[in-house]
This record gives structure tokens, C-alpha cells and sequence, in this order.
């Protein structure tokens, strides 16, 4: 549960800096971290590994912009 936990305190942080209008080189390792603790999220539940994997594809592709909704 506290894996879930630190991916929802992650989030917020990426939507308040998002939302302050934060430059990328901030977001950018915020976004990498969620990526992070979504990984060990989905390796002690056993679940959403796809969906960790398409961040982790979408942010070594460049493919996350900050603001895009």
C-alpha cells in the first residue's frame, strides 16, 4: 500500500508543478521518479505493468509534454 501511496503523492507533486508552470528540466525527473515508483508498485502487486511500460516507452521517446491534456 505505501507503493501506491508514494505514486499518488507523486502525481499531485507533477500536477502542482505542472499546474505552477514548471519548465520540463524540472518535470522531466519528477516524471522519470513516478515511473520509478510505479515499477515497484506494479512488481509487489502484480499488476499495470503495461501501462508502467508505455510511460516508460512514452518518456524515452520524448513523448511526454508538460501541459498536454
Amino acid at each position: 500500500m505505501e507503493e501506491a501511496r508514494a505514486v499518488l503523492v507523486r502525481l499531485d507533486r507533477i500536477e502542482r508543478l505542472d499546474r505552477a508552470g514548471a519548465a520540463p528540466d524540472v518535470l522531466l525527473p519528477e516524471l522519470r521518479e513516478l515511473v520509478r515508483e510505479a515499477e515497484e508498485w506494479s512488481r509487489i502487486e502484480g499488476a499495470g505493468a503495461g501501462a508502467v511500460d508505455r510511460c516508460r516507452d512514452a518518456l524515452e521517446r520524448g513523448g511526454v509534454v508538460a501541459g498536454a491534456r
